[in-house]
């Protein structure tokens, strides 16, 4: 998989959640339309065979209901880190939202944050890294 959609109401709101406050980078941003574009961020550093998510815009009620709820109030995204409590303390300077203290599983570290649209994030440290 190389990309999934996360439906956003502001392209440039996502934007900067994302680059300036998750620290991903900016892979591509398109204009297709006046009111459309072509939006993939991704965490650093950013390799061919990467994932990436495509911020799309919501267009019409039906998406504009669908922001922060495409998994029905789940864990939509999980965010692998090998520095748990170093990137842990960098989300929380920049205003992360988490939803509860970091605590440990037996599969990983980890912590649940939201970004600005209401979908619900993961920061893990898979055990044994």
């Amino acid at each position: 998989m190389s990309a999934v959609t996360l439906v956003v109401d502001d392209y440039d709101r996502a934007i900067d959640f994302y680059v300036n406050t998750l620290g991903f980078e900016l892979v591509e941003d398109t204009k297709l339309s006046e009111t459309k574009r072509w939006v993939v961020v991704a965490p650093k550093p950013v390799r061919a065979a990467s994932s990436s998510i495509l911020l799309a815009k919501a267009d019409g009620d039906a998406q504009t209901a669908c922001i922060g709820q495409q998994t029905g109030g789940r864990v939509s995204f999980f965010l692998r880190t090998d520095q748990f409590d170093e990137d842990y303390a960098v989300m929380v300077k920049n205003g992360v939202k988490f939803m509860e203290e970091p605590r440990d599983e037996v599969y990983a570290k980890v912590v649940v944050f939201e970004d600005p649209f209401g979908n619900q994030w993961d920061l893990l440290q898979p055990k044994g890294n």
